[in-house]
């Protein structure tokens, strides 16, 4: 047996899978705290959008990614701006309105889809609340204030859920268990104050978007981004690595490094994509 043949396979073995390592470490981080950084930024600029926003009725609409409100859940922590739509670029941003439901503190089934582990994760507790628990939602209509009826655990199919009901209530949606796409949690909520006058908010664009699954189940489209931009950031590590070997160990690197990084994060943002929400 070629004794040294073995030690420099399993030497590299050994190297690839550090190396591995170290890469899905970097990615568990970037998902649950790089990610947050994101959403952060995007409910700043949504938060200031609806505040400054149009309030008089005949100005409501319903733009996909735009501000149409504000959420707060006082027993959990929540306040958060909701964005219009449930897509994946949607639900980056914070808690998201299924476009064919009516607005909150409208009549009928307003519903609202959120991340529960990633992107700032404003739906993580909602496991907690129970019946009474207090749910506020700001509109251009005004605030409304919902009191929590039940909760409930569906096969993510199930999106009669999303139905439209002849009382006025609030349904938000999460994915269940936590790290888990398999299952739903359906938190149901009623009107404790007086509905708002029924007006239809048809979306800027056309959407078709109805299901449970919607942007909490990932995004196959990023299948071949995310292959290109991890094909990349490999190619600058082995750059690298052959500069550092044949050329200057510090300088490739100190080139080489930054590039990397860039990839690589890139190449996260687009492998999230293809990931349901909580995993």
């Amino acid at each position: 047996m070629n004794w040294s043949a073995a030690r420099l396979a399993l030497g590299t073995l050994g190297r690839v899978l550090i190396a591995a390592g170290m890469l899905i470490l970097a990615f568990v981080g970037y998902q649950l705290w790089g990610t947050s950084f994101a959403e952060a930024r995007s409910q700043e600029r949504l938060v200031e959008e609806f505040r400054g926003g149009p309030t008089a009725l005949e100005a409501i609409r319903a733009v996909p990614g735009g501000a149409v409100g504000l959420i707060e859940i006082p027993k959990i922590g929540l306040d958060k701006a909701i964005v219009e739509g449930v897509g994946v670029a949607e639900l980056k941003q914070g808690p998201g309105h299924y476009p064919r439901t009516p607005m909150p503190g409208q009549p009928g089934n307003a519903a609202i889809a959120g991340h529960r582990t990633t992107y700032g994760a404003p739906f993580n507790r909602l496991d907690e609340l129970v019946a009474g628990d207090i749910i506020l939602v700001t509109t251009a209509q005004g605030e409304f204030r919902y009191e929590v009826e039940s909760a409930a655990v569906v096969n993510p199919k199930q999106s009669e859920v999303l139905d439209n009901t002849a009382d006025s209530r609030l349904t938000l949606t999460t994915c269940h268990p936590e790290f888990s796409a398999a299952q739903r949690l359906i938190l149901t909520a009623k009107l404790a104050t007086p509905a708002a006058t029924p007006i239809e908010v048809k979306p800027d664009s056309p959407t078709s978007i109805d299901s449970l699954d919607a942007g909490l189940s990932g995004d196959p489209t990023a299948r071949w981004p995310a292959f290109a931009w991890g094909l990349a950031a490999a190619t600058v590590a082995a750059c690298a690595r052959v500069g550092a070997r044949y050329w200057r160990r510090i300088p490739s690197y100190l080139i080489g490094a930054p590039i990397f990084l860039v990839t690589l994060f890139i190449f996260f943002e687009n492998f999230a994509r293809l990931l349901p929400a909580n995993v």
